[in-house]
């Protein structure tokens, strides 16, 4: 390709660039020349007026501003109301702003009027989104409803606000809501049927929520797994166990099994077997064990403990020890058990009374002579024939 060539095709490329950016400050392709000093004046008259405007427009704001922050004691506003009608102000003082500066470079009134209006229409979204969270803590407060429902409904209010303000933003730009609103319903649809687990897992989190059978805080038994309850999220529950182990549950499978809430009541009662010698005293053992739990701290004294015989046994009689404790002791069940069992063993062996292991012991009569005589035992014969079978008496008959 020769160099003119080259030279020619950039120089036709800067001379597109140069009449694009002319038209682009308001210029007629019509024109037989560029006239950049009428366009370059024109531009900075313009400029000039929005500048006249955002210092009009800043100093309005501005003066807002200071007459709500002197007369924020007069009228009694707290910080929270405070920083409401800031925003609001700054978000009127932006919006403001914006439909100056398209008034002033050419933008179509329906333009600059459909502008308005989406902004109206999302500044009403914006006031609704940022109440949303304290009308709902105050009605759930009053129901006594948790913490978990009340995000559950704050997240649930606003996507629903953020959908219905998209919306109404772009209807005032000319788009088609219902087709658009038919089309998420059928993605939507297609989106459900592909993710059946998690759709599952969601609506079994908000049962959940809703039944409050267990709250963060709680300590439950669930399948194999025992713990507290640190988690309670829209597709799974999380428990943390004695190990200090995080245990990720999906709520589906929680709705469907025995759940086992072992402090949702003000006491708990737990119980431990212990096992003395036939030949003890009952009585001084049942006085020294419920000894050992009246100066254990954690055992409640009301409800009273009890200490029965739940069985005589092959090996000793068999002690149930029944004890209170309140729910957040429950962490720390299986240490206070063997507290328990090792000071009641120690109070035993104090009081001289034996805690016997499985074994056998033979008895057998002194007074007799041994080898012990036995009796023989009775025996009988028979002759077996080709034909029947012979009894000893009808042998000797032949």
């Amino acid at each position: 390709m020769p160099i003119a060539s080259v030279t020619d095709f950039f120089k036709e490329i800067i001379r597109d660039l140069h009449t694009s950016l002319y038209l682009a400050l308001g210029g007629s392709i019509d024109e037989e020349k560029l006239d950049w000093s009428s366009k370059a004046v024109e531009l900075v008259s313009t400029g000039i007026k929005i500048l006249i405007l955002l210092a009009v427009l800043g100093f309005f704001y501005w003066l807002a501003i200071y007459i709500v922050k002197q007369s924020r004691t007069k009228i009694r506003l707290n910080e929270r109301r405070t920083k409401i009608i800031r925003s609001v102000l700054r978000y009127i003082w932006i919006v403001a702003s914006l439909i100056a500066i398209m008034s002033q470079i050419n933008f179509e009134p329906e333009t600059v009027k459909a502008t308005a209006k989406a902004s109206t229409w999302a500044g009403i979204y914006y006031v609704l989104w940022t109440s949303s969270g304290q009308i709902i803590h105050r009605v759930l407060q009053h129901y006594g409803l948790n913490a978990s429902i009340e995000q559950l409904l704050q997240n649930i209010l606003s996507v629903l606000l953020l959908v219905l303000g998209l919306a109404s933003v772009m209807a005032q730009f000319g788009f088609d809501i219902v087709s658009l609103v038919a089309g998420l319903g059928i993605v939507g649809l297609a989106v459900g049927f592909a993710a059946q687990s998690t759709l599952a897992n969601f609506i079994a989190g908000i049962t959940i929520l809703l039944e409050q059978s267990f709250q963060v805080g709680d300590w439950i038994h669930i399948n194999e797994n025992e713990g507290r309850v640190v988690l309670i999220a829209l597709r799974t529950t999380h428990i943390l166990t004695r190990d200090n182990i995080t245990v990720i549950i999906p709520n589906s499978n929680v709705a469907s099994s025995e759940v086992t809430n072992l402090t949702s009541k003000n006491f708990i009662r737990f119980d431990i077997r212990v096992r003395i010698a036939f030949e003890d005293d009952i009585d001084t053992a049942r006085k020294e064990i419920l000894q050992v739990l009246t100066d254990t701290e954690v055992v409640l004294s009301r409800p009273e403990t009890s200490v029965t015989v739940a069985e005589i046994g092959e090996y000793g009689v068999f002690f149930i020890v029944r004890f209170w404790v309140k729910p957040a002791a429950v962490a720390r069940m299986p240490k206070i058990k063997e507290g328990l069992t090792e000071d009641i063993k120690r109070a035993l062996d104090a009081a001289n009374i034996s805690t016997p292991y499985p074994h056998m012991r033979l008895l057998m009569p002194k007074d007799v002579e041994y080898p012990i005589a036995t009796k023989p035992f009775a025996t009988t014969t028979q002759v077996v024939s080709d034909s029947l079978p012979l009894t000893k008496n009808d042998a000797s008959k032949q």
